[in-house]
C-alpha cells in the first residue's frame, strides 16, 4: 500500500446553515490515536443526520468534518489496538465513526469491522448504517413478528427500503408511504404488501391502515419524518425527524391505545464490539441468504457534496447516496 501522505480532500464546516457552507478543502491527514484504525476511503455515506449537522438541528463543535461511515482500506493502526480484531495494512473494511466526507478517516477500532468476502466495500458502504438501524428497530425498538401489520413512512429512503426488505424476510405484512407515483413499484419491489402515495389529494394512510387490518391499527409504525406525521403515527398506532424535530406533546395522549414512544438511535443498540458485531454479522447474512436489494441512488466526486446535500433534502431519492473520495 502507497505512504500515507501528509495532507487530503476534505469537506469541513466551520458555520452551520445551508449547502454553502460545505467546504472543499485540504486538510492534514489524522494520525491513528491509541485503539484507532486510519482508513484510505473508497466509497462514504451521505445520511440525512449529516444534514441535521450541517443546519445545526444537532448542535456540534466547528470546524468539524462531516459524515458517519465509509468503507475502504486499512492505511494504519494506532497504538493498543487489540490483536484480537485481526487488522492489518491493506484489509478491507466499513466502519461507522465521525469524519468521514475525506480522503482517511480516524476511527476507534470497536467500530471498524472486516468485510466479508461475498460483500464489495461499495455494498458494505451502502448497507451498514441504515441497515443496523433497520435491523436493530425490527429487533429492539420493537420486536416485529410474523404476521405483524407494519406501517413504514418513506418506504423508499434510505432507512425505509431496508425496513421493507427485513420485515418481509421476518414475513410481516407492511404498509409503506412513498411521495409520489414513481415510488410506488420500488417500495412493492422491496417488500411493501400496500403502498400508499402520501399527499391528501392521492391517498389516505388512516383509511388504508383501518381496511387493510379491520380497524385494529399496525403493531408499530416506523415514521422517519416526524414533525409533520408523528399525530398521525399515534393514531394509527417515531424514529427520525427529517421534517424536523417532533414538539413536546401531552402524555395524556398515549393512552386512548396504550401507545408507546421510542425515540431510538441506533449507536446504543450497538454500543458493545459484541452487540456491533452480532447485528453486523446478521444484516450480512440476511442480505447474502435473501438477496436484499442494495439500492444506491448516485454516487457523487466527493467535490460535488453540495449536489448530494441538495439531492438528499429534496426527498426525490431512492436509496443510498454515496461520495466517492
Amino acid at each position: 500500500m502507497a505512504p500515507v501522505p501528509k495532507s487530503m480532500k476534505a469537506v469541513e464546516i466551520d458555520q452551520t446553515g445551508g449547502v454553502e457552507v460545505l467546504q472543499y478543502k485540504d486538510v492534514p491527514v489524522p494520525t491513528p490515536k491509541e485503539n484507532e484504525v486510519l482508513i484510505k476511503n473508497e466509497f462514504i455515506g451521505v445520511n440525512y443526520i449529516d444534514t441535521y449537522f450541517r443546519t445545526g438541528l444537532y448542535p456540534n463543535p466547528k470546524p468539524m468534518i462531516l459524515g458517519r461511515e465509509g468503507s475502504g482500506s486499512v492505511a494504519a493502526l494506532g497504538s493498543g489496538v487489540a490483536s484480537s480484531l485481526g487488522f492489518s495494512i491493506g484489509d478491507k473494511v466499513v466502519y461507522m465513526g465521525t469524519s468521514a466526507y475525506a480522503d482517511f478517516t480516524a476511527c476507534p477500532a470497536d467500530k471498524v469491522l472486516m468485510i466479508p468476502t461475498e460483500v464489495s466495500t461499495e455494498t458494505a458502504c451502502a448497507s451498514i448504517l441504515q441497515g443496523l438501524t433497520a435491523l436493530t428497530l425490527v429487533e429492539e425498538a420493537y420486536r416485529v413478528r410474523s404476521g405483524d401489520w407494519v406501517l413504514v413512512l418513506a418506504a423508499t429512503g434510505g432507512v425505509g427500503g431496508w425496513l421493507c426488505q427485513i420485515l418481509r424476510a421476518k414475513g410481516a405484512k407492511t404498509i409503506g408511504t412513498v411521495g409520489s407515483e414513481e415510488k410506488v413499484q420500488t417500495a412493492k419491489d422491496q417488500g411493501a404488501d400496500v403502498v400508499v402515495i402520501d399527499r391528501p389529494e392521492q391517498g389516505d394512510v388512516l383509511k388504508t391502515v383501518k381496511e387493510h387490518t379491520n380497524d385494529q391499527g399496525v403493531a408499530a409504525v416506523f415514521d422517519g419524518v416526524g414533525k409533520d406525521t408523528f399525530e398521525r403515527s399515534l393514531e394509527v398506532a417515531s424514529f427520525g425527524n427529517a421534517s424536523g424535530a417532533v414538539p413536546p406533546f401531552l402524555i395524556s395522549k398515549l393512552s386512548t391505545k396504550n401507545v408507546k414512544v421510542l425515540r431510538p438511535t441506533l449507536f446504543n443498540y450497538i454500543y458493545t464490539r459484541e452487540e456491533f458485531e452480532g447485528y453486523s454479522n446478521k444484516l450480512w447474512a440476511m442480505m447474502t441468504e435473501k438477496m436484499f436489494d442494495v439500492r444506491i441512488h448516485n454516487t457523487y466526486p466527493l467535490k460535488d457534496i453540495a449536489t448530494a446535500h441538495t439531492d438528499i433534502e429534496s426527498r426525490k431519492t431512492m436509496g443510498k447516496l454515496l461520495l466517492k473520495p
